[in-house]
């Protein structure tokens, strides 16, 4: 009789992990139907955006998932945060042992943070609490096919939460249907084959990561910045304050 139980409760926790997880993964998959995201529009061109999206993560029951925005950043300092990000390929340890780590590079080019530093300082500055910046750049590569780099960031206190969803990515756009780079920035169009670090690493708060931030590719592609440590990392005071 024991063993009869055991063997439903068994067959009911695997139902429920089941469930679970296919829940996870429908949410993960870009494919899928996913709600439309509020959002304000700060800097726009045919290839590339900048612009504040309502953050499903920000709760209005509970107070402490807020973010602290607006949040006055000067565009001197977002550059400087830009050019410290690097990206590195990912390898699993067999390939390691063989190959060893793979070198790392900028994650975005001298143009590339030229057009981002005074738009993202613009958008941390006139963002609400409930909002988080999201970025996303582009090279067209033939008439379907376009690299892309996107993701976003907000600051809670003084982190600073870098997100890369993609990088140099080749999207192919479809013929028919939801263009999903372009609506979901912050959302993976393939499957993560990279690493994200930041310089000065002094300035780099640790993260513990879980299994929803395993499933949902966010493990290694967010770092989170001490905005206090980085001021004293560098030779001259860089100005961050609370907006009004």
């Amino acid at each position: 009789m024991k063993s009869k139980k055991l063997k439903v409760q068994r067959r009911k926790h695997k139902n429920l992990q089941f469930y679970l997880f296919t829940f996870a993964f429908l949410l993960a998959v870009p494919g899928c139907a996913v709600p439309h995201v509020p959002l304000r529009v700060v800097y726009e061109d045919p290839a590339n955006f900048v612009r504040l999206e309502t953050d499903p993560f920000v709760l209005p029951e509970w107070p402490d998932s807020r973010h602290s925005h607006p949040m006055a950043i000067s565009p001197e300092e977002i550059a400087g945060i830009l050019k410290g990000l690097t990206v590195r390929d990912h390898r699993i340890a067999l390939y390691l042992m063989f190959a060893g780590e793979a070198p790392r590079e900028p994650v975005f080019r001298d143009d590339e943070v030229a057009l981002l530093a005074p738009r993202l300082a613009e958008a941390l500055a006139r963002a609400k609490p409930d909002e988080r910046v999201a970025y996303y750049l582009s090279q067209p590569q033939t008439s379907i096919k376009r690299e892309i780099t996107s993701g976003g960031l907000y600051v809670r206190e003084h982190h600073l939460h870098f997100i890369l969803g993609n990088h140099r990515i080749i999207y192919g756009i479809p013929a028919y249907g939801m263009v999903y780079d372009r609506r979901y920035p912050m959302r993976p169009t393939a499957a993560k084959g990279f690493d994200l670090y930041f310089e000065p690493v002094e300035a780099v708060v640790p993260q513990l990561s879980g299994i929803l931030d395993r499933l949902f590719g966010r493990e290694k592609d967010e770092v989170v910045i001490d905005l206090q440590k980085l001021r004293r990392s560098k030779p001259v005071a860089w100005g961050i304050s609370r907006g009004a």
